[in-house]
């Protein structure tokens, strides 16, 4: 069957739409004014702002509401296996795609700027799309997380830049053609893929490889030898070893001021306006793309002040004297580590709470002990249950799996429900007074969904 090129696409169908990824792409094809709909497990703000936007979306794997005229079919690797609407266009032959298959599509004849990283990587991807925009230099971005500036994962341009979020779950990111690659962290993660360390790192070193000729590799300093290029910077938090690095950093509201050294220029007074000594590397890996692609240092230094985060990384809900919210998309050991340090060199006086949610059955078994590590580091840590996404439970693997090997932390179990009553009925009326008090939920899964409840408990 003949695959029709984008530009004669009248209608594309999404299975999975509500994921973070499906939805930038369903965005991008909208903005063509091309016809998409799509299908999902269950109805999220994500899915009701598509439908807002003009995209139908239902919730029932039924074929009677599946598209028979679409010209392409893009799934997430998600989507489990037997799934009535997927296995009808593969049986009749539809052109049924990957996301990354499609990005691939997308990308061939654009200058691309892909950022890939184990973590870090949606933060980083939304502030250099965030630098190029507000810059007034352009860009098409696919991000895997929402820009609270504009308060979207998409956006075009007539620019035929791509800043991409280059996902390495099911190895997708070796779909993509970068001009400019990052790779922020390639600690293990998605083992269920990989099977081992050596092999996440095997894909990262092909990633680095998938540069187009006369690329540029910016790699965080001291991740990994095999990642190599003809042309490479290495960026650090304040490491002088590297090419790029901040100096000379304050604390300043709950944010940062902070210097710049980069290969040819130094840019001083920075001003990042979010939590996370993490976040600051992140933004030093963003103004070292900027940099390479020759934008002024005055103008980087105002998109820099005028970022302001992503939905769900180091998110202020409630940001008072005596009670600080914050909510965090964490799920590796990793995250949390950088997450809790944040915290605790932002607040040091503040008791610290962490709820979190372990993020699938095969990551919890793959890392409890350093799970348990991390957790043990605040003063009290209530967990959730596991959320199973795409996964089947694994016999004894539960959220206690964790507990049980936490050294401190006070560790809790509770139901989401539980949680609630406890919020309400124990912290609001008898929290830390004197110092205050920081409550962070973390996770991957839905404990989004509690975020708006907790908050609403907190302040009354």
């Amino acid at each position: 069957m003949q695959i029709k090129k984008i530009g004669d696409l009248k209608r594309v169908y999404f299975i999975g739409i509500g994921g973070i990824g499906m939805s930038a792409l369903a965005r991008y094809f909208h903005s063509r004014g091309i016809a998409v709909s799509g299908y999902d497990k269950t109805e999220t703000a994500l899915t009701k702002a598509l439908v807002a936007e003009g995209m139908p979306v239902h919730y029932e794997d039924n074929l009677t509401l599946a598209p028979k005229d679409a010209d392409w079919v893009v799934y997430t690797p998600a989507i489990p296996a037997g799934h009535q609407e997927l296995d009808y266009y593969r049986a009749e032959g539809y052109a049924v795609m990957k996301r990354s298959e499609v990005l691939q599509q997308i990308t061939e004849s654009s200058f691309n700027i892909c950022v890939a990283g184990t973590h870090g990587k949606t933060t980083t991807t939304t502030m250099i799309a965030h630098l190029l925009r507000d810059s007034g230099y352009g860009c098409n971005a696919f991000l895997g997380g929402i820009s609270a500036n504009y308060n979207t994962n998409f956006w075009s341009s007539e620019k035929d830049v791509c800043v991409i979020e280059a996902d390495e779950y099911d190895r997708s990111f070796l779909k993509l053609s970068p001009d400019v690659a990052v790779v922020t962290a390639v600690d293990p993660d998605h083992l269920d893929i990989y099977g081992t360390e050596e092999q996440v790192r095997q894909a990262f070193a092909d990633f680095a490889q998938r540069l187009k000729r006369g690329g540029l590799l910016i790699r965080k300093l001291g991740i990994g030898r095999e990642l190599k290029a003809e042309r490479m910077w290495q960026y650090s938090l304040q490491n002088d070893s590297a090419n790029i690095y901040a100096a000379n950093i304050r604390i300043q509201d709950g944010g940062y001021v902070f210097d710049i050294v980069l290969p040819t220029q130094q840019i001083e007074g920075l001003q990042l306006n979010m939590g996370g000594m993490h976040n600051i590397e992140n933004m030093v890996a963003a103004v070292a793309v900027a940099s390479s692609l020759n934008i002024d240092a005055e103008k980087i230094k105002a998109a820099v002040a005028s970022f302001k985060g992503v939905k769900r990384r180091f998110e202020y809900m409630i940001k008072q004297k005596d009670l600080v919210f914050i909510d965090d998309y964490a799920h590796h050991p990793e995250e949390l580590k950088a997450l809790i340090n944040s915290v605790k060199t932002l607040f040091p006086q503040k008791k610290c709470t962490l709820i979190f949610q372990p993020h699938l059955y095969s990551r919890t078994k793959d890392f409890a002990q350093d799970f348990a590590a991390v957790l043990s580091m605040v003063n009290k840590a209530i967990l959730l249950p596991v959320y199973p996404a795409r996964e089947q439970p694994i016999p004894g693997i539960e959220s206690n799996t964790i507990a049980e090997l936490m050294d401190g932390g006070d560790p809790v179990l509770m139901t989401k429900e539980a949680l609630l009553t406890w919020i309400g009925d124990d912290v609001a009326q008898h929290r830390e007074k004197e110092f205050g008090e920081v409550i962070v939920t973390a996770g991957a899964g839905d404990i989004d969904k509690l975020v708006g409840p907790i908050k609403d408990r907190l302040l009354k």
